[in-house]
């Protein structure tokens, strides 16, 4: 018998959310570095909307092994705003001016505006226990 706690735990990462954005960063990812294949619009602002969602997830499923509050852990709207404004700082200024690698995009920002809105929305809810019935 699997122990609920462990699986319990694993929600985040079975969001279809989480696994549509995932599953597009990589197969994104896959088609431009393997294939030399460029979706337009998605090669320009396609990881920008999934990057959110993956981030947050991901530091949500982190934060939740270690909180004591566990599945029921969220951030609040202030935590989600600083990692936003913290994830276009480094990806949109101070990257772009260290490499010429990359390029700042204002439009960028609004893609991880609405991604960070879509985790918020959808993915940032306290994760619902199974009910535990009494043995008879």
């Amino acid at each position: 018998m699997a122990d609920s706690s462990i699986t319990g735990m694993m929600d985040i990462f079975r969001h279809p959310i989480f696994i549509i954005a995932s599953l597009a960063f990589w197969v994104n990812l896959y088609l431009e570095k393997s294939l030399d294949i460029f979706i337009p619009y998605y090669h320009s602002y396609g990881d920008d909307l999934m990057a959110m969602p993956v981030v947050f997830g991901i530091c949500l499923q982190l934060m939740r092994w270690i909180h004591p509050l566990k599945t029921e852990l969220t951030f609040s709207k202030k935590q989600l705003l600083i990692g936003l404004t913290y994830f276009s700082i480094v990806f949109e200024v101070v990257l772009p001016w260290l490499s010429t690698t990359y390029r700042a995009d204002p439009l960028d920002v609004i893609f991880y505006t609405i991604g960070t809105g879509v985790f918020y929305t959808f993915m940032n809810k306290p994760a619902l226990q199974p009910k535990k019935f009494p043995v008879l």
